[in-house]
């Protein structure tokens, strides 16, 4: 009995964590670069929602989970409205705009990515700023959330403290 007590507060961390990843998947904000506050397209939100549970499940199974390409995507979406990509930039967002909407468009569109813009392919270099721009996007929406938490879980106590004041009678008067 003891030892499946101690084993259930052994695991009650790694749930609360799988719980709060698979909730922030659904809930947590989609990062975009300073100054935007746009909201991605409905097809390209829902995207990112799949993306990331799909994310969550990798990494259930051991993978480090990182940001996704739709994610990814609508970040470098918003970069460009402040100021023109070079050339390397330019190839990895239409890389992962390739990837995004050949995965997640309606094939009965008949639309595709015109082929003077798809890129299928990333070299090592490109692929490795990519992967490193995913990663900041995750951190910084798992920070988001942990900030978010926070701020909730001080504004409840804050609430609990001011209604036992109230219901607590004054014992003096001054």
């Amino acid at each position: 009995m003891t030892q499946s007590i101690t084993n259930n507060k052994q695991l009650d961390p790694k749930i609360d964590r799988a719980i709060s990843d698979l909730v922030g998947s659904l809930t947590d904000p989609v990062i975009c670069h300073k100054g935007q506050e746009e909201r991605p397209p409905e097809w390209l939100r829902n995207s990112i929602t799949l993306e990331r549970l799909i994310m969550n499940l990798a990494a259930q199974k051991g993978d480090t989970p990182t940001g996704t390409d739709a994610e990814a995507a609508w970040y470098l979406s918003t970069a460009s409205l402040e100021s023109p990509f070079d050339e390397q930039w330019t190839r990895i967002y239409c890389y992962v705009f390739t990837q995004v909407y050949e995965r997640w468009r309606i094939k009965e569109s008949g639309y595709s990515v015109p082929v003077d813009i798809k890129v299928d392919k990333l070299n090592d270099y490109d692929m490795s700023h990519l992967r490193r721009l995913k990663d900041w996007i995750y951190q910084t929406r798992i920070k988001a959330r942990q900030e978010k938490d926070t701020s909730e879980r001080k504004q409840r106590k804050e609430e609990e403290v001011k209604k036992k004041r109230e219901e607590q009678p004054v014992l003096f008067d001054f």
